[in-house]
């Protein structure tokens, strides 16, 4: 039995999220078989983040395990055949039969896009989100440090089963401008539902003056959604990079 490692980028835009879900169109449904199809016998796709509807990844993890003798190195070309053209299977390389995309990442990397303009963009306009209001960086900047660190992130993610761990360590979290455009990469141990979105959307509020910068520590203490930001839209959010213990 071998255990397969693939890389993947996809547009979010069509699809309702990663995960298999039974009445709408899935990257994971796609993915699987597309995959089926090549090695001519059913598959698990496993994949590292289970991006929601609308989200994109420029490096989605996933793995299968399979008994097919197809190489590496002609899957990639094999899968990509199947799928449409907003998923690419990037790279696929045989790794050791305990390897799991999803519980042995060590950590994940996210980047939101905010295009802070008023006038709309055409070209990437599935991409990022457009907010035409006068937003102070800086003080953004100085808000995110707040998020850095281990933390209870219940503000941060929409109400879910009592007692789940929501405890995650945000490794770092950087805002940098290019031209018109804002950046948030955000890298984490795991992150809770909307949490992203979540952080953005209240660092969006500091930034046009709605939200004291201090007020982000007690927004993070009081553990309560009500109190931090609106959930910033899907499009400007894209998984970049899911790092492992091996990883160079």
């Amino acid at each position: 039995m071998r255990n397969i490692r693939l890389l993947i980028e996809y547009d979010g835009t069509q699809y309702a999220g990663w995960q298999w879900q039974n009445d709408q169109k899935t990257v994971q449904e796609m993915l699987s078989k597309a995959v089926e199809q090549v090695v001519q016998e059913p598959v698990k796709i496993y994949g590292a983040s289970r991006t929601d509807s609308g989200v994109h990844a420029l490096g989605q993890v996933a793995n299968f395990k399979t008994t097919s003798s197809v190489p590496s190195k002609r899957l990639i070309h094999a899968i990509n055949f199947y799928l449409p053209h907003d998923i690419t299977v990037k790279g696929a390389a045989d790794v050791p039969v305990s390897f799991h995309a999803q519980y042995d990442a060590q950590s994940k990397i996210y980047r939101y896009t905010l295009l802070n303009n008023w006038i709309r963009t055409s070209l990437n306009r599935n991409f990022c989100y457009v907010c035409g209001l006068l937003l102070n960086a800086e003080k953004m900047l100085y808000a995110a440090q707040y998020l850095i660190g281990t933390h209870d992130f219940t503000s941060f993610t929409t109400s879910a089963l009592q007692g789940k761990n929501r405890i995650r360590t945000v490794k770092r979290l950087e805002i940098t401008r290019e031209g018109k455009y804002l950046y948030f990469t955000v890298e984490a141990n795991g992150f809770l539902y909307n949490m992203v979105r979540t952080m953005v959307g209240t660092l969006i509020e500091v930034g046009r003056g709605k939200i004291m910068v201090e007020s982000m520590k007690d927004i993070l203490g009081a553990k309560n959604r009500n109190l931090a930001g609106p959930t910033a839209p899907a499009k400007g959010l894209c998984l970049i990079e899911v790092k492992y213990n091996h990883d160079s």
